[in-house]
């Protein structure tokens, strides 16, 4: 062997064949007698020389080693490797076994205890400046790694190249590549603790991806966004608050509206469409299905593998960011929905990542999720609980966005979700609460809301666990607001009864106000409701075309109505006919006229309404907002209640009709005597209605009626809503 060759045989050996854990220790400069020399590695170059300045110093080959060599290298300063093969190809490359690591001692800190709430800061693909020269700091957590290395496009997806360094006791394997930037494509290349390779990762805390099928990771440089949303970010705290109005309008971006080649729009055509349109039909919010990158279609972004990357299929990240300042720039706010319960087994993600179940249970009692075919995270590893918390602030952020929308936590709840007897395993207390996901959610929450003020956080949560929206110091899960799943399912079977039966069912409209207050309540009718053979809203209606139309008009004005925040799935707003298919367009041709149009100018002027009138939403949370008038009127299916604000906001009195048969003289208590305006008439011809109303308002009388001082005899129009405003 050549003099002074640092290791042993069995080393360079163990270098030529990309099994040596620690490559730093031999490849690279070592100072011999004052001199520099360096020992460097290309298995397709025949001949290496190192370059300082122009000139060229010949590097010796070890011809027992194939690739590697080593020599002489003057001087102390910057230096590049050529190489050449034999059929006369040259190129030159910077040598990262040079370099130090960029990693500090305060990140190997967080790291190791599972606190570094700006995960994403140390871990992924990082383009930077390091020691003076360009190129992109990559670093993994892969603790039960033997040897973990870069692999891609830069270097022929060789695993022997690009061995990375492994981070003391952290799990975390770091490597700066000198010249690798933006758009650059790779994988983790990992040796498990029993020797075998596993199938290459992509990067859990990549910012990129490649177009699904590929499955590729992708550099992305997020640095140096231009923001211009100043106003909204101070502002927001405002939009977000329980006395707003928040109405918020559902997309699935892959199928909100498609091209005549059928492809979907881009970020940065939804910046302009979909937000005009959202502002223009007066919604608060956009909430968008998740996008973080997933490798099926069918999924709806509901098995995510990249979670710190926007999907590609719509446009790179500075694309997206480009949708959230423009939806900001008109009065829009962005939720995220978030997948922190499951993910799937797809060879290239989180699964057996190191050659364990890092990220996930071992057990499949606890690491199965039997309904969707995934894996569950390991709630209770520091380093997988600081991974999700980590990955909600990165969306708030990085792309400023203004809340998440957890998907299925009840499934994080309880460890006996959807399992039979003998299929799950009990808590250290012999029970069914799974404290480590709680925790994990709590601590997401505390962090989220510290950090970035004026965001909201939403749990879909279909149990009745207790405090899903109360402070975590107050024994809560720490969210703002909870879907009301309870009224949801209630109201859409009343509504889809025939009205000659629904007088059985009276119970399913009212029961929601008795628990209506014990959460902060969004009424959810989600992208849920309207597939896999449920049938659009309008189809779920009975009736002929007219009367379904009707019941949906009454049913949203029942719903705008009702104490609660309001969320509609696209498609929704304008009576889709049929239910939700994710691989077409929405029906935007029906939406232009005749019922659907009514249906579509219906839901834009009850959001005018809502946000106008603050008796609507300022108390949707608290039980002084709402008075029943009639609550009882099961033979006529008729509700009327009353919405107070503050001591200076007027006072709103809904009442629905939900049988075909109008109600002439019909008789309402009122807080108080006057003119009342009928602010809203879901009969109106203008909706597509019959027009039977009170032509635009009533008086009021004094004289007790339902425990009021005052009353009014009013006309209420066939399967109709109507809204009073005191005058």
């Amino acid at each position: 062997m050549i003099a002074h060759l640092p290791g042993t045989p069995d080393d360079t050996l163990a270098l030529i064949e990309g099994r040596h854990g620690d490559p730093f220790a031999l490849l690279g400069p070592h100072e011999v007698d004052g001199t520099r020399y360096v020992l460097a590695f290309d298995p397709g170059a025949a001949r290496m020389a190192g370059k300082v300045g122009e000139v060229l110093h010949p590097l010796a080959p070890l011809l027992d080693r194939p690739g590697l060599f080593w020599g002489e290298v003057p001087g102390d300063g910057a230096y590049v490797l050529v190489g050449e093969n034999d059929a006369g190809g040259i190129w030159a490359m910077g040598d990262p076994y040079r370099f130090g690591p960029v990693l500090g001692e305060m990140d190997e800190y967080l790291l190791g205890e599972g606190s570094h709430r700006q995960l994403w800061h140390a871990l992924g693909a990082h383009v930077m400046t390091h020691e003076g020269v360009d190129g992109t700091h990559f670093a993994v957590w892969a603790p039960s790694a033997q040897v973990a290395a870069v692999v891609g496009d830069f270097n022929a997806w060789d695993a022997r190249r690009h061995v990375m360094r492994r981070r003391g006791t952290t799990g975390v394997w770091e490597i700066f590549l000198p010249g690798i930037g933006e758009g650059a494509t790779y994988k983790y290349a990992i040796v498990g603790p029993d020797g075998r390779n596993v199938p290459q990762k992509a990067d859990p805390v990549g910012f990129g991806a490649q177009h699904p099928p590929q499955t590729a990771s992708v550099v992305r440089d997020l640095r140096g966004y231009g923001w211009t949303d100043d106003a909204w970010m101070g502002d927001r705290q405002d939009r977000n608050a329980r006395t707003a109005p928040i109405s918020v309008y559902e997309v699935h971006l892959g199928s909100w509206k498609r091209r005549e080649d059928g492809r979907p729009i881009s970020y940065r055509e939804a910046a302009v469409e979909l937000v005009d349109y959202a502002k223009w039909m007066g919604f608060t919010h956009l909430e968008l299905l998740p996008i973080s990158e997933f490798p099926f279609d069918g999924s709806w972004g509901y098995q995510p593998v990249g979670l710190y990357a926007p999907t590609i299929r719509f446009g790179p990240p500075n694309e997206f960011r480009d949708l959230v300042n423009a939806a900001h720039a008109a009065g829009l706010g962005v939720i995220l929905d978030w997948v922190p319960g499951h993910f799937p087994a797809d060879d290239h993600g989180l699964a057996r990542f190191d050659g364990t179940h890092l990220y996930e249970h071992a057990d499949p009692r606890e690491g199965y999720h039997q309904d969707w075919n995934t894996l569950i995270y390991n709630y209770g590893r520091r380093e997988v609980a600081n991974y999700l918390q980590a990955n909600a602030l990165y969306w708030l952020e990085e792309y400023h966005v203004d809340g998440l929308r957890v998907d299925a936590v009840a499934s994080m709840l309880y460890r006996d979700y959807s399992r039979k007897e003998g299929e799950w395993v009990p808590n250290k207390d012999g029970g069914r609460e799974n404290y480590e996901a709680i925790a994990m959610m709590q601590g997401m929450n505390i962090a989220a809301y510290g950090a970035c003020p004026g965001i909201m956080t939403v749990a879909e949560e279909s149990t009745s666990y207790p405090g899903v929206s109360r402070p975590v110091d107050q024994g809560g899960l720490g969210f703002g607001y909870k879907w009301n799943m309870g009224w949801m399912n209630d109201t859409l079977e009343y509504i889809q009864e025939d009205p000659v039966h629904r007088k059985h069912h009276h119970h399913k409209m009212t029961f929601g106000i008795d628990y209506a207050f014990s959460e902060n309540f969004i009424l959810p009718i989600s992208h849920d409701e309207v597939v896999h053979g449920k049938g659009s809203m309008l189809a779920k209606m009975p009736g002929d075309d007219w009367q379904k139309f009707a019941n949906l008009r009454a049913y949203y004005g029942f719903m705008w109505g009702h104490p609660g925040k309001k969320l509609l799935f696209m498609g929704q707003e304008f009576g889709q006919r049929h239910e939700w298919n994710h691989d077409a367009s929405l029906d935007w041709g029906a939406a232009q006229g005749g019922l659907h149009r009514g249906v579509q100018l219906l839901v834009r002027d009850l959001n005018a309404l809502y946000a106008a009138e603050p008796a609507l939403h300022v108390r949707d949370c608290e039980p002084e907002g709402f008075q029943w008038i009639e609550g009882g009127d099961t033979d006529n299916s008729v509700l009327s209640w009353l919405r107070r604000g503050g001591p200076e906001d007027a006072e709103v009195v809904v009442i629905c009709n939900f049988t075909p048969m109008p109600r002439e003289g019909y008789r309402i208590g009122l807080p108080r005597a006057g003119q009342w305006r009928e602010a809203l008439n879901t009969d109106a011809s203008v909706y597509g209605g019959s027009n039977v109303g009170n032509f635009g308002g009533v008086t009021a009388h004094d004289g007790e009626s339902h425990g009021m001082p005052a009353h009014a005899e009013v006309t209420i129009p066939p399967l109709g809503t109507i809204i009073l405003v005191k005058g």
